[in-house]
């Protein structure tokens, strides 16, 4: 994490000091292999990804070089542990079926302050092989922010841990597509943010074609 990226005592004393082991551990035990990771810019940037399962923030904690801050829906924070471990882990509430504008503001700072913040355009794990229309906070947040957005394909976590599974189950590989970044300078307004939502989305498409050809 970068020195003035802001993290919680526990994370960087209790956390931080075994992330190196548990990531190893964690794409050995998974299966992970990740491609693009030079494309990863050393600056701040937004990390769209698609969404397809529970177990897509951790795969991709474990395969970028500094822990990511999460846009993540607010239901999670009310589950028993996990609720109270989420704010230690970089991960920010965000009301489902909202704008959360105060959350976009506040990734935007996390940002200036040298963080990598990761959201998932489509809102909600979508189905196997499917992807979900964007949301416009994506397209509200590249514009906005002036950062580059990195586009980031996830291959396989559907079939580890499905959507009605309770537990993970190892075995089938999992592969992270990484593509390569890009600033969005378009005009502040809503139609700007419906557009560059969907060229993100379709980003993570064409890495998603691109990896069977």
């Amino acid at each position: 994490m970068p020195a003035n990226c802001p993290v919680s005592s526990f994370a960087r004393f209790f956390l931080a000091p075994f992330c190196p082991i548990t990531k190893r551990l964690f794409r050995k035990l998974f299966r992970i292999e990740a491609y693009g990771l030079e494309n990863i810019p050393k600056e701040p940037c937004i990390v769209a990804s698609n969404h397809r399962s529970h177990l897509d923030p951790p795969v991709l904690n474990a395969v970028f070089p500094e822990p990511l801050k999460f846009l993540a829906k607010e239901e999670l924070f009310k589950v028993p542990l996990l609720g109270k471990l989420l704010p230690h882990m970089g991960a920010l509430p965000v009301r489902r079926g909202s704008g959360d504008l105060e959350v976009l503001e506040l990734a935007m700072e996390l940002m200036h302050f040298g963080c990598k913040v990761c959201i998932f355009p489509e809102g909600t794990r979508a189905n196997p092989n499917e992807f979900l229309k964007p949301k416009l906070g994506v397209g509200f947040l590249a514009i906005k922010s002036g950062r580059p957005v990195l586009p980031v394909y996830i291959d396989g976590t559907d079939k580890v841990f499905p959507k009605k599974a309770k537990f993970p189950k190892p075995g089938h590989p999992i592969r992270v597509f990484i593509g390569k970044p890009k600033i969005y300078k378009e005009e502040e307004n809503i139609k700007s943010y419906k557009l560059v939502a969907e060229d993100i989305m379709e980003r993570i498409k064409d890495l998603a074609n691109a990896k069977d050809s």
